[in-house]
């Protein structure tokens, strides 16, 4: 196992947003830096509502209560957007 992979700790450590990115600040040093247009929520969400976050699941979560929205870091890292709802055709 390689040195890198004993230092990593993929914990919340703060999170702040740009105009247009959410960026995660991890434990080890790490930041993700992520596009609000994959978190519909997070984009229409007030800076007010923004800013209401609270580290959860052991620190490897966010949670936004005010807008139900939750991410991980696991799926931050690995690029995942929120899930499209799927138009029904009639």
């Amino acid at each position: 196992m390689g040195i890198l992979a004993l230092n990593a700790d993929e914990r919340v450590e703060d999170i702040y947003f740009t105009e247009d990115k959410l960026i995660v600040d991890l434990m080890d040093g790490r930041g993700i830096s992520v596009p609000l247009a994959w978190y519909p929520r997070l984009l229409n969400a007030t800076t007010k509502q923004r800013q209401q976050w609270e580290i959860c699941g052991g620190g490897y979560g966010i949670h936004w209560p005010e807008i139900d929205e939750d991410l991980s870091t696991d799926g931050l890292l690995r690029g995942a957007p929120a899930p499209r709802s799927k138009m029904r055709v009639v």
